[in-house]
């Protein structure tokens, strides 16, 4: 038999600490300091960005499960997706589950870093 799906609360505290170690990671390894973007997106909310072509209905934001950081290099706001990759490439290393939005090939998303859940990446 596989291995039980951890419920939403047990993933969105993993989330958050995982958040944590990638502050972290950005302000002690990589030279980047960052402010909060989107974290917690009602469902109103997303279904208004879906039909603005800004996000999608089932965003892991409306579970408390992703996050758009706002990333700066030497005080200069870091708008390019590839920008971003050094962030990237380390959170997909904190945990099976961790997506980034640099990776996802309709829209890019640099800034977006999230952990799949029932399905939606």
């Amino acid at each position: 038999m596989g291995e039980a799906q951890m419920t939403l609360g047990e993933q969105q505290r993993i989330f958050t600490y995982l958040v944590g170690k990638l502050i972290l990671y950005a302000y002690e390894t990589a030279g980047i300091e960052l402010t909060f973007g989107d974290a917690y997106r009602t469902p109103q909310q997303a279904a208004a960005n879906a039909q603005a072509g800004t996000g999608i209905t089932n965003s892991l934001h409306t579970q408390r499960l992703a996050i758009d950081l706002n990333a700066f290099k030497d005080g200069v706001y870091l708008t390019d997706t590839d920008q971003y990759a050094v962030l990237g490439d380390h959170w997909k290393t904190l945990h099976a589950l961790c997506r980034w939005g640099g990776d996802f090939h309709s829209n890019p998303d640099g800034n977006h870093f999230s952990m799949t859940w029932n399905g939606v990446s």
